[in-house]
């Protein structure tokens, strides 16, 4: 039957239109579905091209999502509880894992009650977060292989040390029969470089250490939306974090907003949003694991999460045009293995 003989036998018979129009919504509802399938079948493979990588972090057998949730300034404090939850209600039911947490950031004694308190046995890697200069690199060593040899955890790793600290923590282990840390959680993005583009790759030749990046968005400032002051309900405008309201008025901020709008339309070229593009960007770098996202509510989670989609598009090419805007390509020394392009 032809279009328009349904289209008119269905203005006489109404109910056949109805039937008509559910039934095209079911097949877009099935599309949907079937792409969201595609997606998450895509998130279990390493393969590059179906878009989301599942990593090892070092040389360790230890997997994760090129993607991890970043909860350092949103949970507990810039979004309420229920916001909270419903963020990792959509990460757990679209991506399932274990029921395990992948990672936490806690001394040895707060582990157990932390442990307690998710209703877990353990967790794969429990981060130490800064060196405490009051506390000996060898002592925080022992503390994360009690950690892991009481089974609370399987691998330790640090979270802004510098590389001096970490191949301090990596001796001490070998010299004291102790477990070293597997991987670095270090700040990464379009306008911090230096430390994951140079420093972590010569450790990864070096001891196999890994490397988890955090604040993609350079605390929400490459998202575009400070552009035209600070919004009240943004991370600057917070107490305590009066820091990125220094920084984003400084002298070097106005050259950063300028790069951004020329990035803005770099990115409306690739059919993506700012934020995508330097989420992918970050992933772009082969030496990079897996990247923290943060976000403020779940919309926002689900858009960082399609820069797994823009990564593909990001060719030599296109990383060298970014180069050429951002202008701080840091410089390798002189025998480094390291190379960005891939």
């Amino acid at each position: 039957m032809s279009e328009s003989v349904h289209a008119n036998l269905s203005s006489f018979f109404p109910e056949q239109a109805l039937e008509k129009e559910e039934t095209r919504q079911r097949s877009h509802q099935l599309e949907e579905i079937k792409r969201l399938k595609e997606v998450h079948a895509a998130a279990q493979l390493k393969n590059l091209e179906d878009f989301l990588k599942i990593n090892r972090i070092s040389l360790r057998d230890i997997k994760y999502s090129c993607f991890c949730a970043g909860t350092w300034v949103t949970f507990g404090g810039q979004i309420t509880d229920d916001v909270a939850e419903e963020m990792t209600t959509l990460a757990y039911e679209k991506w399932p894992q274990s029921r395990r947490i992948n990672d936490v950031r806690l001394n040895s004694t707060g582990l157990r009650a932390s442990l307690d308190r998710l209703q877990l046995e353990y967790v794969d890697v429990v981060f130490a977060n800064r060196p405490d200069p009051y506390t000996p690199i060898e002592e925080t060593v022992r503390a994360m292989t009690y950690v892991i040899n009481r089974g609370m955890a399987l691998y330790w790793g640090t979270s802004r040390w510098n590389s001096m600290e970490i191949m301090e923590a990596y001796s001490v282990a070998r010299q004291f029969n102790q477990i070293p840390p597997i991987c670095e959680q270090a700040e990464y993005h379009m306008f911090q470089r230096e430390k994951v583009e140079v420093q972590l790759p010569q450790l990864y030749h070096k001891i196999g250490i890994g490397a988890m990046t955090w604040s993609p968005l350079a605390c929400g400032i490459i998202s575009g939306k400070y552009r035209s002051g600070i919004p009240p309900s943004a991370r600057a405008s917070l107490k305590g974090y009066e820091w990125i309201k220094d920084k984003i008025m400084s002298e070097e901020g106005h050259r950063e907003q300028l790069k951004l709008r020329e990035l803005e339309t770099f990115a409306q070229r690739l059919q993506c949003t700012l934020p995508q593009l330097a989420i992918a960007w970050c992933l772009r770098n082969d030496k990079v694991n897996s990247v923290l996202l943060g976000a403020s509510r779940p919309a926002q989670l689900v858009e960082n999460i399609r820069a797994i989609q823009v990564l593909p598009k990001i060719t030599m090419s296109i990383a060298a045009e970014i180069d050429c805007i951002l202008k701080n390509k840091p410089h390798c020394k002189k025998g480094s293995r390291f190379s960005k392009e891939h």
